[in-house]
């Protein structure tokens, strides 16, 4: 087994595959299954109105482990949620092992993020996006909403 020391030194993008290895490092992203999805986003089968039970926006990464983009945005995803782990939490949905989300929300192509603000409805956005495009929808849609919801 690996010491602390040398995972330290593994770049982020490798982190993931050490998780598998070693769960005692977490990675910032959370894998959420439909039973998660109810419970900490919306539970689409008691509730007929789209209302957010988190308490931070969010993104959701519907993904595939076969598809090329999906590996591509998943460090950047990675590393979004470390920058920003105060303020967003990152999610991750497995398409091929939770058919009924990918059904509800209509998932046609993967990478889909859906982004959601603490108040209001979320935005879809299919493809990966760069990273500067990513933290720009964080900045501007996400927590722009969550400032001028303290302010008043």
């Amino acid at each position: 087994m690996k010491s602390k020391a040398v995972h330290i030194a593994l770049s982020k993008q490798n982190r993931r595959l050490w998780h598998w290895v070693c769960p005692v490092y977490p990675m910032a992203t959370i894998h959420l299954t439909a039973q998660g999805f109810k419970d900490r986003i919306f539970n689409y089968e008691t509730e007929q109105e789209w209302k957010y039970q988190g308490e931070k926006p969010a993104i959701i990464d519907f993904y595939a482990d076969w598809c090329g983009p999906c590996k591509s945005i998943a460090p950047v995803l990675e590393e979004l949620s470390d920058q920003y782990k105060e303020q967003i939490v990152v999610y991750k949905i497995d398409t091929d092992k939770e058919l009924e989300l990918s059904s509800l929300f209509g998932i046609r192509s993967i990478p889909t993020l859906l982004f959601i603000p603490v108040d209001g409805n979320p935005m879809v956005q299919k493809g990966a996006l760069p990273k500067n495009i990513l933290q720009q929808v964080i900045e501007e849609k996400l927590l722009q909403n969550g400032v001028q919801k303290k302010q008043l």
